[in-house]
């Protein structure tokens, strides 16, 4: 039997876009026969590379009235529940340090899945330790285990890492897809179709 093609998801846990693929990717990647490879990582290296001090949506307010409001009829579509956080976009370092400290381990998309509907679901700070235990437990992951892992300098290192290659190969934004044979897909509504790419090539 072949092996299923593998396509990556490239997400930031700040990222409003990156909540709604987080939370319908798998189902979508099933039916397609596409492994999924989740990637999460920081746009505010990639934004400051650029000039810009936040996130677009931050820095141009008609950008950010409209991005909201996209994000909240296509969360409606899907039947999730959005509420804006207090501040955005939030700090996502210790979230994307704890999710690489699960790759191995298993809990990376469990625990992601959770951290984003704390974030985006119920306007949770997912800078907080709480809602970081929370989401660690409810993913099946030890925070006792989980915290020292985040802050080793190997992982600390993988993050920086995959930040550089992210900027190598073109990412500016979240969520970006990419195939095996390096196509780019940029935004939520790209799903369906870099999915239909990695399976079939076009």
């Amino acid at each position: 039997m072949p092996n299923r093609p593998v396509l990556d998801f490239w997400y930031e846990f700040a990222s409003p876009y990156s909540f709604l693929s987080a939370l319908r990717i798998e189902p979508l990647a099933e039916a397609a026969d596409v492994s999924i490879r989740w990637r999460p990582f920081l746009l505010g290296p990639i934004f400051a590379a650029n000039g810009w001090s936040t996130s677009p949506f931050a820095l141009f307010p008609s950008k950010g009235r409209y991005m909201w409001r996209d994000v909240e009829r296509r969360a409606g579509r899907i039947g999730l529940p959005l509420v804006k956080p207090e501040t955005f976009p939030q700090n996502s370092l210790i979230a994307a340090r704890l999710a690489l400290a699960g790759r191995e381990a298993g809990w990376m998309p469990a625990f992601s899945k959770a951290l984003f509907r704390a974030g985006f679901g119920e306007g949770r700070n997912i800078a907080e330790e709480a809602v970081l235990n929370a989401a660690l437990k409810e993913a099946g992951a030890d925070p006792g285990v989980a915290y020292p892992a985040s802050r080793s300098e190997e992982v600390k290192g993988r993050l920086r890492a995959e930040i550089e290659y992210a900027k190598s190969i073109g990412i500016f934004g979240a969520p970006t897809f990419v195939t095996e044979d390096g196509e780019i897909f940029w935004g939520d509504d790209r799903l369906e179709e870099a999915l239909d790419w990695s399976r079939h090539g076009r």
